[in-house]
């Protein structure tokens, strides 16, 4: 049986449509059908008695899951962005939590596949049974080997030194994110001092990244307790399952056993001056 798929990237979404539920709703069907080929008036399928996701489902029903409709792959690529909306998280996570259940029982989304991809989890979401990220086939990908950060400086066509190979280990480790953005900037003309000096200050090339992670942790109380303690001991540190659990799905932390230190050089020295009691 074949599918149809599409992709789309919450990373090129417009900030605009993160304001407003009613708003994202229709962006994201819009965006749907768009990639698909389709065109399909709004008046057709929206109804201003409807909530958002009445909406977006009904639309979904209609339009993209007819009993005679090929199959189709929904793949979401930078949900983190939605995970900085705490109006648009709710509801929508809901949503396709929803659609996952009607699968089991309506034959009609048996036909619809989604794939998220995320960098981080979301701890803004209160109901366990609301979410979409307990349920299917979850993928964990590990972070960059120093012998795979090596393959990649060959294939950005840089060459470091193994005192700088060093130095950029300790300050990105091999979280993905880092490392790609890092080497992306670096192949691109950026000094290899500079980006050293400003990579854990909001001069340098993960300023957005870094203000988003001091923001989810600030939004929490309990969370900036948590970093503080860890980023101020020289020693991996013990904390409460829950906070670790955040902290290490938020990626700003890894785990030693049961103990937590700073996940990267990044990370801790950007938390560490932010967070000055």
């Amino acid at each position: 049986m074949g599918y149809r798929t599409l992709t789309l990237n919450m990373e090129f979404t417009d900030q605009k449509f993160f304001a407003d539920p009613e708003l994202f709703m229709q962006w994201f069907c819009a965006a749907v059908a768009k990639k698909l080929g389709l065109q399909v008036p709004m008046e057709d399928y929206w109804n201003q008695y409807q909530g958002a996701n009445d909406n977006g489902n009904d639309f979904f029903e209609k339009y993209l899951l007819k009993p005679d409709a090929t199959p189709l792959v929904l793949a979401i690529d930078n949900f983190d962005r939605i995970f900085e909306h705490a109006t648009i998280e709710t509801d929508f996570c809901g949503l396709l939590r929803s659609w996952y259940e009607e699968a089991r029982r309506n034959p009609l989304w048996e036909r619809f596949r989604l794939v998220v991809s995320h960098s981080q989890e979301s701890y803004l979401q209160k109901d366990i049974n609301q979410s979409p990220f307990n349920v299917g086939l979850p993928v964990q990908l590990d972070g960059f080997t120093a012998e795979q950060v090596r393959q990649l400086l060959v294939l950005h066509g840089l060459s470091l030194s193994d005192l700088e190979f060093g130095q950029l280990i300790g300050m990105v480790g091999g979280h993905p994110y880092l490392v790609r953005k890092g080497l992306y900037e670096l192949a691109h003309g950026l000094p290899f001092a500079t980006f050293l000096r400003e990579a854990p200050t909001e001069a340098g090339v993960y300023a957005n990244h870094l203000r988003g992670i001091l923001k989810a942790v600030e939004d929490h109380p309990e969370l900036k307790d948590a970093v503080r303690l860890v980023i101020n001991s020289v020693e991996a540190v013990k904390l409460r399952s829950a906070e670790a659990f955040k902290l290490e799905s938020l990626g700003v932390l890894k785990r030693e056993g049961n103990l937590e230190r700073p996940r990267c050089g990044v990370y801790a020295t950007y938390l560490a001056d932010q967070l000055v009691s």
